[in-house]
């Protein structure tokens, strides 16, 4: 398991999170594989993957993570196939157990404009403007803002190269609002090109802690008592670009998604906000919510 953790590392460039989750998982595989005597990790069949699975969900891990957990299986095994060390993938049609997908939470255009809208005379504030500007005009995951640099930004052109998941580059839109809060920003600060737009106390980036626990506090300050997060921001941004355009591929591009199977989460947000909107519009819905009130006095 350590070669594929190092070539996790050092190959697929993984960031720190997604490999502590992959030992994680594979540790939990070698635990359970440990404490029988009949089993051995390199030499697993689907029969005794299926039972490690099961395992998992019977001691009371959510399906969401029990299907991590074989998705960390899989990659493992697939690569040891590929690498001559074992000849067949005992993960070949093990399923996980199916999770109900959550719908994420957005901010309406009002609340999101409250929140980007920061005073920019407070202490921080000219960052604080530009940080969430950009995060909502561009839908940048907190990792990507976080790294950054002067030189990925062209606020002529009004873009931004970021360096996504995958390690996978996508050049991005960046609104007037956030040109504009972007630019005030560096006339204050600096803007050399190899140096990050939003440092942190030591002089490297910012780390993704800070942006998150200043985020909750500009959210309070601001009025917002909502579960504030960078995501949120990202959420609230592909669902208004999506309910304007229709154009669920290029929202897909835009958030740097692999598979548009994860762009389509957005669909269903704007199909609620339709129903939401139906229902409080026509008259045959509202009447059958009258009768059934009737009914139930």
């Amino acid at each position: 398991m350590l070669d594929f953790l190092e070539h996790l590392q050092v190959e697929k460039r993984m960031s720190v999170h997604t490999l502590d989750a992959y030992r994680r998982d594979l540790a939990a595989l070698s635990a359970w594989v440990d404490a029988r005597a009949d089993a051995e990790c390199v030499s697993l069949d689907s029969t005794q993957v299926r039972a490690f699975v099961a395992a998992e969900h019977r001691r009371g891990l959510s399906p969401k993570s029990v299907q991590r957990r074989l998705s960390a299986c899989r990659s493992f095994y697939r690569w040891l196939l590929r690498h001559g060390r074992i000849v067949a993938d005992p993960c070949a049609g093990v399923r996980a157990p199916k999770a109900q997908r959550k719908l994420p939470e957005v901010l309406d255009p009002d609340e999101a404009k409250a929140l980007v809208e920061v005073a920019t005379d407070a202490p921080l504030g000219l960052r604080d403007r530009a940080m969430l500007e950009l995060f909502y005009s561009s839908g940048l995951r907190v990792s990507e803002l976080c790294a950054l640099r002067w030189r990925d930004l062209d606020l002529a052109e009004g873009l931004v190269a970021v360096l996504g998941k995958g390690n996978r580059q996508r050049v991005v839109p960046v609104g007037s609002h956030a040109r504009r809060a972007l630019a005030d920003w560096a006339a204050d600060g600096g803007a050399a090109s190899e140096a990050p737009v939003f440092p942190g106390r030591a002089g490297g980036p910012i780390t993704s802690r800070a942006v998150q626990l200043r985020m909750r506090q500009l959210a309070q300050r601001q009025g917002l008592f909502k579960r504030v997060h960078p995501h949120l921001l990202r959420h609230s941004f592909a669902s208004h670009v999506l309910e304007s355009s229709g154009d669920l591929r290029g929202v897909q591009e835009l958030l740097g998604h692999a598979d548009i199977a994860t762009t389509q989460i957005y669909t269903h947000l704007d199909y609620q906000h339709l129903a939401k909107v139906y229902d409080a519009a026509h008259p045959r819905a509202r009447r059958r919510r009258d009768d059934g009130d009737d009914t139930a006095s």
